[in-house]
This record gives structure tokens, sequence and C-alpha cells, in this order.
């Protein structure tokens, strides 16, 4: 059930919130975990007994943990539960993968290979996953104290808000709100707000262009062109951000009507002058919990120089592994941490050098070149598609042009995409709050003008989502290999 789907805006939502104000606030825990326990029965069913058990693991690991705090016991119990999180994350996301590879090697023994079937792979199981151990960890940590009640913590991992596609959320960041939040119109307007605002970076941006970046994707090597391969990946680059943050846009509104306030996932990443920018920028819950659970543990920067820059790459050979099953992640994921640490050993200092317009080019030049990997069907056809966006194509243009993909309403559509992935919203905002404090007897006629003209871009953003969902457009959800 996708936050873009008729049955999620139209049935689950309404009645949900509904339940939400209604019942009486020693209930609302309760009512929220039912309906985010059946919200992943709806699109995994029997893998609801994974999450239970992911629940029950990391419920009674925090207990332990604390009640053995200072002693080995308590290291042990955390390693334990980390240890089946991550088997429980293993087996389902890279068993496959796991298999596949050591077939290869099986080949060359002359022995039978491992025949298994399929793996099915759990929505949401990485975002999941990963905030259990948060938490577990931040016991162990004494950074908080173990949730002695089991419907809270199940509640913490399950919520529905960001359960398929994050924010991670971390536990400390919204325990109290467990415990008690506020829930009432003003926070359910700005909720309803964001969500929407959210669900048109989707729907309205994100798919059309996303349509456009399969099609060219899929064309054979000898009949992709040099611009048909630029204009592929540039659609998929604007793709993959309004898709990903307008689905955290929506989780953040989601958990604002429920009462919750989770943290921003996404700040204008393609406007950033250097890869370690753009990781401050991109997925923050994600880059920041790698930072804190895996990066300082290992060490960080406090060691040799040479330690430090292993530790970023192999944080980020980790990243790439995260993001799904395939050596085209773990590239990615190793492009990133190659350049990261270039720019510790002095490319930064010669970026820095540069006109503004070139850092940002530079910046694009290797996030673009990294999402070929990341989009590519197999490394193969990454390295082929690169090499069409560097000049050496194959295609003549006669089989396939750019008129074919760009007709007037995409053209539209990618400026819009260029636009607003730009801080153009905050810019045109600061304009309108200096232009109200200014005018003296006109304040309160400005206020309600403006909001007016917000409210009815707001409504004329879900109409125009409402129209694409009846007509039943692109509408692919991208995440489930996470």
């Amino acid at each position: 059930m996708l936050f873009s789907s008729t049955t999620f805006l139209f049935i689950f939502l309404p009645v949900v919130l509904c339940i939400n104000f209604l019942i009486p606030y020693k209930f609302k825990n309760v009512s929220l975990l039912l309906a985010s326990l059946f919200f992943y029965v709806w699109g995994e069913t029997f893998y609801i007994t994974l999450m239970l058990l992911s629940i029950g693991v990391n419920y009674y690991a925090g207990l332990f943990i604390e009640r053995y705090r200072g002693e080995k016991n308590s290291r042990f119990f955390l390693f334990t539960a980390i240890s089946l999180n991550l088997l429980f994350l293993g087996w389902f996301k890279y068993g496959n993968f796991f298999i596949d590879n050591l077939n290869v090697l099986i080949k060359f023994t002359g022995l039978p290979v491992i025949e298994i079937r399929s793996i099915h792979l759990p929505i949401g199981i990485s975002f999941f996953t990963f905030q259990a151990m948060s938490y577990i960890i931040d016991v162990y940590r004494n950074k908080i104290p173990s949730q002695k009640k089991p419907v809270n913590i199940a509640l913490y991992i399950s919520l529905f808000p960001q359960l398929i596609a994050g924010p991670i959320v971390r536990y400390h960041d919204i325990a109290e709100q467990i415990i008690k939040r506020t829930i009432n119109f003003e926070a359910l307007a700005i909720g309803i707000r964001l969500f929407i605002l959210g669900l048109g970076k989707k729907m309205i941006i994100a798919n059309p262009l996303g349509e456009v970046a399969d099609k060219i994707f899929t064309i054979p090597l000898d009949f992709l062109t040099t611009p048909l391969a630029w204009i592929g990946i540039i659609c998929y680059t604007l793709q993959i951000y309004f898709d990903f943050s307008g689905y955290s846009d929506m989780a953040i509104g989601l958990g604002r009507m429920l009462g919750f306030k989770f943290p921003e996932n996404f700040n204008y990443p393609y406007i950033s002058q250097s890869i370690r920018e753009f990781w401050k920028r991109w997925h923050i819950s994600l880059s920041s919990w790698f930072k804190d659970y895996l990066y300082i543990p290992l060490g960080g920067n406090r060691g040799t120089r040479l330690r430090t820059y292993f530790n970023l790459w192999i944080v980020f050979l980790l990243c790439g592994l995260w993001h799904g099953a395939s050596w085209n992640f773990i590239i990615w994921g190793m492009l990133h941490g190659t350049f990261l640490v270039f720019e510790r050993l002095g490319l930064m200092q010669l970026i820095e050098r540069l006109a503004r317009p070139f850092r940002h080019v530079y910046a694009l030049l290797v996030i673009m070149v990294g999402w070929v990997f990341f989009r590519a069907d197999t490394l193969t056809d990454a390295i082929d598609f690169i090499k069409s966006m560097a000049g050496f194509a194959k295609g003549t243009g006669l089989e396939f042009n750019a008129a074919m993909f760009l007709n007037n309403e995409i053209i539209i559509i990618f400026a819009l995409g260029i636009i607003f992935s730009m801080p153009f919203l905050k810019v045109l905002e600061k304009i309108i709050d200096e232009v109200i404090s200014r005018a003296k007897g006109l304040k309160g006629l400005l206020k309600v003008s403006f909001y007016g003209v917000d409210l009815f871009v707001v409504l004329f953003i879900f109409f125009i989502c409402l129209i694409n969902l009846a007509a039943g457009t692109y509408n692919p959800f991208i995440y489930f290999r996470f």
C-alpha cells in the first residue's frame, strides 16, 4: 500500500486519522501499532512474522542490556541482538546475491552449484532493522533507557509513515513523543501540507521523468546516442531525488498528522559543491546513522590518515551494499567513498580554487556517474552507458532520438525539476516574510493573502496528483530493493 495509491489516500489514512483523533489518549499507541502492522501486512502478509520477531528480539535485548549494564553479559546481549538483526537482513536481502556469486566460484571447481528458491526481499527491512539496531546500541551506550512497554517499542519499529522508505528515525528522537505527543488541528494542517508537497514531488515531477529514464535505459546499446544517454541520466538524477525526498516529505507530514516530529532527510543535495557536502544533504538520516554506528566505532578520524581513509571507504562500501544486493550498488558506494578520500587528500583544495559553477559541475558529474551504477541493471550495462555519455555511443540517432522522449510536457516538468531541486521556495519564503515585516498597516491583509495563495497552490498540486492517479499514470515504487 503506497502513499501515492488511492487505497492509502482515501481509505487507510482517513480511517487512521479519525481513530487517532477520537479515541482516548491511553489507546492511541495500541491503535497506531495495529494500523502500522495492518499497513505492513497489506503489502507483505506472511513476512509480518519477521517484523514481530525483530520487535521481540530487540525489546528483550534492550531490557537485558540495561539490566546487566557494566557487566560482560550486557555486551553479550548486544552482540547477540546485533547478530540476529544482521542475520535477518543478510539472509533476506543478500542471500540470493551471496549464493549467485558463490555459484560462480563453484563452477570453476566442477562441483554442482547450489540451487535454492529465490529468497523474497521484505519491503522496508533495511529501514526497520537499522532503527532497531540504533535503539539497542543507544541503550548499551547508556544514551537512553530501555523501553519497558512492548507496545511502545513495537510502535517505534513498525510505525507506518517511515516504515518503507525512511527517514531512519532514532529512538531518542521520538522516545518522549511515543509516551506523550501533541495532536491538534494545527499539526494536522502542517502535516497535510507537507504530505501533499511530497506527493506532488513524486507524482508531478519524479514519475514522468522516471518514465523517460526507464525508456532510455532500455534502449539497446547499438542504438543509444550520447545526447540520449545524458537525457536519461539527468532524468533519473531528478527522479530519484524527487521520489525519495517526496516520500520523506510524505513520511514527515504523516508523522506530524499523528503527533510525531521526524527529522529532515534531504536539504537540496544537488546544490552541493563537493561529495562531502552532498552526503551532508542527501539521505541525512542514513549518512548520520553510518557515521554514529559504524564510522566512529571504527575509529573515525582519530587514528592515522591512512586509517581514516580506510574507515571512510569501508563505510561507503557498506553504504552501497545497504542499498541493494548487487555489485552495481557496491561500486556506487566505493565510488563515493573514493572521492571522499580524494577530497581529503587534497582534491578539495584544488576544487575550492575554482569558480562556484565549476565546483557544482564537479559534484554533479560524480553524482550522475554514480547514479548510472545505481540505475543500470548490470555492471556491464552501467559501464556501456557511461561510455555512451563520454561520447563513445554507437547509435546514429535514426532509430532513437531526443524528440521521441522530450515533448512539451516533459520539457516543462524537466525545467520544474531543475528549479525545485534548488532552494527556490526557501528564498521565496524569505522574500515574503521580509515584505510582510516591512508592511505596516497591511501586515494582516498580506498574511491572509499569502496564506490564501499557499492554500490554493497546495490544493492545485493535490488536484493534479488526483488526476494522475485517476488516469493510472506511471507510478513506480523504486525502493523495493532497499
